[in-house]
């Protein structure tokens, strides 16, 4: 039978949980005072005025157009990302072809070219679309990604076995149906981790927007930049905005978190 934890790994788990939702209650702190907060007493108890600050959110910047550009972004390039790279995937993991391993191979190296060295050349190809200012251009370049292959390609290796693949295609599945019947349901859990971390990276992505929309055309961190663009940074009004952005973030988090438990437990039982 397995030991049951002690009182001090609890007392250890409880600690880093709160050091990791502190940052977010300290925001939220910071939001529901005004400015005063950062040079008066320290206090940990919420003040009154969050929705007040959050109203001049709304105010100073075009806040639920940017919060719309980023939902339409960042849910189009997850699930692009998952169904492109678990069809990857599983063509890399369970399909023979020639120069599979090469063709795998520079997948994985792109992940060493840093992105900012492509923003000029990307930024070209996009006014030359006539893409430049429009939501196409933050889109389309993200609609896969190296990493989402590599990660979808190393779970489906051990999750599916070979004979389960050519069990499926004997019985007359055409190769499209064994991977919506036999791949998709394994890759579930490495799939929602895959769109967690993507829409993430895509909700909290601030450079290449930056670069390529219009100030009348943001995503939800371009807006929020402008909120501290001033002499004068009211951190009351920017944390507030912080903590408004941060929210379907947890939200999305809340709604995959039993997958991405499976899918870490599943990974830690294999190793």
């Amino acid at each position: 039978m397995m030991k049951r934890p002690s009182f001090a790994i609890y007392g250890i788990l409880a600690a880093f949980v709160l050091g990791s939702a502190f940052p977010f209650y300290w925001s939220f702190l910071v939001a529901s005072r005004d400015n005063s907060v950062l040079t008066g007493d320290f206090t940990l108890v919420p003040g009154g005025n969050f929705w007040t600050n959050a109203s001049r959110v709304f105010d100073t910047v075009p806040f639920w157009k940017a919060l719309g550009n980023s939902f339409i972004v960042s849910g189009t390039v997850t699930f692009s990302v998952v169904l492109l790279s678990t069809l990857a995937g599983f063509a890399f993991a369970k399909l023979k072809f020639r120069g599979r391993g090469v063709l795998f191979l520079f997948v994985v190296a792109t992940l060493a070219v840093p992105t900012q060295l492509g923003i000029i050349p990307l930024y070209m190809a996009m006014a030359e679309f006539g893409w430049a200012g429009e939501l196409e251009a933050v889109i389309v370049p993200n609609l896969v990604t190296a990493f989402g292959v590599f990660w979808m390609r190393q779970y489906l290796v051990d999750a599916i076995p070979d004979e389960l693949v050519e069990a499926a295609r004997m019985d007359g599945c055409s190769l499209w149906r064994a991977f919506w019947h036999v791949a998709l349901p394994a890759a579930r859990p490495a799939a929602a981790m895959l769109g967690v971390f993507t829409f993430m990276q895509s909700w909290n992505d601030f450079l290449w927007p930056l670069v390529v929309l219009n100030a009348d055309n943001p995503t939800l961190q371009v807006a929020l930049e402008k909120l501290q663009s001033g002499y004068y940074v009211d951190y009351s009004l920017v944390l507030a905005g912080t903590t408004l952005a941060t929210v379907p973030v947890l939200i999305v988090f809340l709604v995959l978190g039993r997958q991405i438990v499976a899918g870490v437990m599943q990974g830690a039982v294999k190793g």
